[in-house]
């Protein structure tokens, strides 16, 4: 057998596989020779059918089974005479079998990229000092309030205004007539201002009084999200029922007491401030990750398979849509594709894979493992994070051993890291004036 290994790329190989015409011929004879035994053909006794009846008979299912047979032993010989850790599945376009002519073809496969030892040691981190301010703690208990918030009649005789709660009936015509997507709906409940139909439908409701009738025309631009209304002409007959106003409670120790758990203020103020505080852990530890593999990545740039950014971006994928399904909500109601998100999250895949790698190669070089005491440790985590009993989630690790192994993963790159941070110059800093818009909220309930 001749191989020859062409190089795409450091993590991708063509394998160039020639099988010579006397292993073929011996493959093909030893196959006839097992049909002739076992095939029932009309005319002849049991292992008396002469071959070229079962080459006519037969040969595209013979010729198949032996190419397939050709295929699988020449790969696996070829991977294992030249080392090579191959990931996922090898891409092959098999051609058709010659009995007179050698077996050649090409395999294109995917191989764990090489790292060399890593430089880990004497990063230089910063980690930020997050504090609970006066103004975030306002910012959770307005947030707290307005859920808390009743929406009563407006009793007195007024038109609808910006900031009301509008409740009324609404179809869309086009060319003066029904359509699907504006189809009747009855006793909808907007607030004037928020846009949640169209901001010029808003609009128009402002001034209008309860029983009232009004056609209220809407254009919709091209890019409008919903795909099946973007460049339409919509004529909406709308009826106003009811004009609603957000009643806000008072924020003081009986607000406190509608969410169970607080006798007083001060109780929940400490519950918001204790989630925020775990917010802001888990945010410094996000940021002294992103700086440790920043800084790896710099020092060890590798391409990676696209076997395992595929796996990673299904991962990602599947995440998003068990995300969407729990809002009652889908990918095509935001006017999203898989497509699209595919491509959006590819970058966040790529950098996925190689921290798994480098964590992966760390773990190797400095020949980490896990005491009993500490995957123990780890199911009593998990059972604290999704509230279960710890045997219930033990039990469902120690029956699977895919699951298991990949806990075990998990838990030694989570000690692979906190080396690294145990080998780093940290250095604490303030944050900055305004921080940012999407910190940790809570809802405290």
């Amino acid at each position: 057998m001749q191989v020859t290994v062409e190089d795409i790329n450091s993590v991708k190989k063509k394998l160039h596989i020639e099988i010579p015409n006397d292993v073929v011929v011996k493959e093909l004879d030893q196959a006839y020779k097992n049909l002739k035994k076992t095939a029932k053909i009309k005319g002849y006794r049991p292992g008396k059918t002469p071959r070229s009846v079962l080459e006519r008979l037969f040969k595209k299912d013979v010729h198949s089974d032996v190419s397939s047979k050709l295929l699988q032993d020449s790969l696996i010989n070829t991977i294992k005479e030249k080392d090579l850790k191959v990931i996922g599945t090898p891409k092959i376009d098999p051609p058709e079998l010659n009995a007179k002519e050698p077996y050649k073809y090409d395999a294109i496969v995917e191989v764990q990229p090489e790292i060399d030892e890593l430089d880990f040691k004497g990063l230089k981190l910063k980690k930020t000092l997050y504090r609970v301010s006066d103004e975030e703690m306002s910012v959770q208990l307005k947030m707290l309030q307005k859920n808390m918030a009743q929406k009563k009649t407006v009793e007195e005789a007024r038109p609808v205004q910006k900031g009301d709660f509008a409740l009324i009936d609404y179809e869309g015509f086009k060319d003066g007539k029904p359509f699907v997507e504006t189809q009747k709906t009855e006793n909808f409940t907007l607030k004037v201002g928020d846009s949640q139909i169209f901001k010029g439908f808003d609009e128009q409701l402002i001034g209008m009084k309860p029983g009232e009738n009004k056609e209220i025309n809407i254009h919709f631009p091209e890019d409008y999200f919903n795909k099946e209304l973007a460049s339409l002409d919509i004529n909406f007959h709308v009826k106003l029922n009811e004009i609603r106003e957000e009643i806000l409670p008072e924020i003081n120790d009986e607000f406190a007491k509608n969410f169970g758990k607080y006798e007083t203020l001060d109780q929940l103020k400490n519950a918001i401030s204790d989630n925020l505080k775990q917010g802001y852990e888990k945010r410094t530890e996000h940021e002294i990750n992103e700086q440790i593999f920043t800084a790896l990545i710099a020092k060890k740039g590798f391409e990676v398979p696209d076997t395992m950014v595929e796996y990673e971006l299904n991962g990602i994928m599947s995440d998003i849509e068990r995300s969407f399904a729990h809002s009652n909500t889908s990918m095509e109601d935001l006017g999203l594709s898989k497509e699209k998100l595919s491509e959006k999250y590819q970058d966040t895949a790529i950098k996925q894979v190689k921290r798994h790698l480098i964590l992966n190669k760390l773990i190797e070089q400095e020949n980490l493992t896990l005491s009993d005491e500490e995957i123990n440790n780890g199911f009593e985590d998990m059972s604290k994070v999704f509230n279960k009993p710890l045997e219930e989630i033990s039990n469902f690790y120690k029956q699977n051993e895919d699951n298991l192994e990949l806990f075990k993963n998990t838990l030694l790159e989570k000690k692979s890291i906190k080396l690294i941070i145990e080998n780093s110059i940290i250095e604490n800093v303030e944050p900055e004036a305004e921080q940012e818009k999407d910190e940790p909220k809570d809802e405290a309930n």
